[in-house]
C-alpha cells in the first residue's frame, strides 16, 4: 500500500509552538482532574491556516506521586463519541490509575472539542463545504493531533495507549504515523484489517449480524410475529416519533446495533412487548415505545457516527455506500418484514431521508460516498517493522469486528500479542475492564499466558 504520510514530515515539525490552556486542578471523588484544551490545524498540511480546538481531560489518582506517573492516552470508539466521563473510580480506569495518569481525550469534532454537530456543519456552507471540513476527521488527524498533545505533555517521552473499538482503528494509524510517540499500546476489540476495504468489512460484519439475529429470535420466538404485526401496521399508518420522524420498519431494524453488546437482547424484547396499547377499541402504538425508538436511534449529538462511519475504512477508493451494497446483493431477505431481521452497526442512504436529524447531510454524505481520494491510513512498510509492544483482547462473539480480519493484522505485524476470549462482547471494557485490563498488562509484561 501506498504510504502518504510523508507528505505532512515537515509541516508537523512547524507546530510544536501551538498554545494550550490548562485549568487548575479539582477533584471529583478518588480523583483529580486537570483540563486541557489546545489549538490545532483543521488540515495539517496547512498548520498556519484555519485552527480548531481540541479537550482532552487529565485523570490521576489522589496519591501525591501520581503527578509523576507515565501517561496512557485513551482513544475512543465511534467514531463521533467523546472521551469517558470519569464519574466513578472504578473498572479498567481504577486499574489503570494505579500505574499511569490517564488522558481522556475528546478527539476533533467531539465532546469539549470544537464539535461537529447539525449546527456547526450548517455554519461551513454548502455541501461541498461541509464534505470538504468532515474529510479532516478521521483517524489520520485524530492521531496527528494526539500527537501535538503529547509533544505537550510528554515531549521527550513516549506514552502508552488504549484503543477501544475503533480506538484500536486509531493505534494502528498512530503506529503507522508516529511510532516515537509510543510506548506500549492496548488494544481492546478494534484491531482492524489493515487492507480490507469497506465492502469487505461489511461483507464480514453481515454473518456476525445473522448469527445474532438467530440467537435472538431463538430465544425470543414470539417477537418474530410481534415484529411482523408492527411493521405492517407501520406501513398501514402514518406512526410518528414525538419528534416528528416517521417510524418505519427499516428505522425500527435499526435497533439491532445493541444486540452487539451484553444483556441487549433482553432490554430489546421487552420494549418490543409493551409496543401496542389499546385505546378504546383501537390498538394503537404505545406513545412509551415511540419515545423509547426516538432514544435508542438518535443522531443529533454525533453525526459524525453516520456521516464518516464507511469512510474510516476507506484508503484510495470510494465507498459508495458498500453495506448497503451488500445488503442489497447478498442480504435482500432484510427488506422481508414479515420474516424481521435486525441491522447491525451498518449506515444506509435512506437514513439520510428518513431521520430528521440527517436530513440536512444529505448531499454532503453522498459526496463523502463518492469521494475516492481518501488517504491511506496505515504504513504497511512501517507496521512490517513494528517495535512498540501491542497487547490486544480479541472477542470470539464481538459482533462489530470480524476475528478473521484481526488475526489477519496480529500475524503480520510483529511485537502484537493477542488473547482471544469467547468470555466477553465487544463492551468488554465496560462491563468486565478492571479484569480484562488486568490481564492484557499481565500478558504485555511476560506474567501471564494468552
Amino acid at each position: 500500500m501506498t504510504s502518504t504520510f510523508d507528505d505532512f514530515t515537515h509541516q508537523e515539525t512547524t507546530n510544536k509552538q501551538s498554545y494550550m490552556d490548562s485549568s487548575k486542578p479539582y477533584q471529583v471523588p478518588g480523583m483529580e482532574l486537570v483540563d486541557h484544551s489546545f489549538e490545532v490545524p483543521l488540515d495539517h498540511s496547512d498548520p498556519t491556516a484555519r485552527q480548531i480546538k481540541v479537550f482532552a481531560r487529565e485523570v490521576r489518582d489522589l496519591d501525591p506521586q501520581s503527578t509523576q506517573k507515565p501517561w496512557l492516552l485513551f482513544l475512543q470508539g465511534g467514531p463521533g463519541f467523546r472521551g469517558p466521563l470519569p464519574i466513578r473510580k472504578e473498572g479498567w480506569l481504577k486499574r489503570a490509575l494505579q500505574d499511569y495518569r490517564v488522558l481522556m481525550y475528546d478527539t476533533r469534532g467531539n465532546g469539549l472539542s470544537t464539535p461537529v454537530n447539525f449546527q456547526t456543519l450548517a455554519a461551513e456552507g454548502d455541501a461541498q463545504a461541509q464534505a470538504d471540513y468532515l474529510k479532516h476527521f478521521r483517524a489520520d488527524n485524530i492521531v496527528r493531533d494526539a500527537e501535538i498533545l503529547r509533544k505537550h505533555l510528554s515531549p521527550e517521552t513516549p506514552w502508552s495507549t488504549i484503543g477501544q473499538s475503533y480506538g484500536g482503528w486509531c493505534t494502528m494509524t498512530y503506529l503507522s504515523l508516529h511510532p516515537e510517540g509510543l510506548k506500549e499500546c492496548f488494544i481492546f476489540g478494534g484491531v482492524p484489517g489493515l487492507e480490507r476495504t469497506a465492502r469487505e468489512i461489511y461483507e464480514g460484519t453481515f454473518p456476525l449480524v445473522e448469527e445474532r439475529n438467530r440467537q435472538y429470535f431463538k430465544k425470543f420466538p414470539m417477537d418474530k410475529q410481534r415484529l411482523a404485526e408492527l411493521c405492517r401496521h407501520l406501513k398501514q399508518h402514518d406512526v410518528r416519533l414525538p419528534n416528528g420522524d416517521r417510524l418505519t420498519p427499516r428505522r425500527l431494524q435499526l435497533l439491532g446495533i445493541s444486540l452487539g453488546f451484553a444483556d441487549t437482547a433482553e432490554d430489546i424484547h421487552f420494549l418490543i412487548e409493551e409496543a401496542f396499547v389499546k385505546v378504546g377499541d383501537e390498538k394503537v402504538v404505545n406513545h412509551g415505545f415511540l419515545k423509547a425508538i426516538q432514544m435508542r436511534i438518535r443522531f443529533d449529538t454525533n453525526p459524525i457516527f453516520a456521516l464518516l462511519h464507511e469512510a474510516i475504512y476507506a484508503q484510495q477508493e470510494a465507498t459508495r455506500w458498500s453495506c448497503h451494497q451488500v445488503q442489497q446483493e447478498q442480504y435482500p431477505h432484510y427488506d422481508n418484514h414479515d420474516d424481521f431481521h435486525f441491522f447491525g452497526e451498518m449506515i444506509f442512504p435512506w437514513m439520510f431521508d428518513e431521520i430528521n436529524e440527517l436530513r440536512h447531510q444529505k448531499e454532503a454524505a453522498e459526496i463523502l460516498a463518492a469521494y475516492d481520494a481518501w488517504p491511506s491510513l496505515y504504513d504497511a512498510s512501517v507496521l512490517n517493522r513494528n517495535k512498540v509492544p501491542i497487547t490486544c483482547a480479541v472477542y470470539y462473539n464481538d459482533m462489530f469486528v470480524n476475528t478473521k480480519f484481526s488475526r489477519e493484522t496480529i500475524d503480520s505485524v510483529p511485537n502484537m500479542k493477542a488473547w482471544y476470549t469467547s468470555e466477553y462482547e465487544h463492551c468488554g471494557l465496560r462491563t468486565a475492564g478492571e479484569k480484562i485490563f488486568s490481564r492484557l498488562l499481565d500478558i504485555a509484561h511476560g506474567e501471564s499466558e494468552r
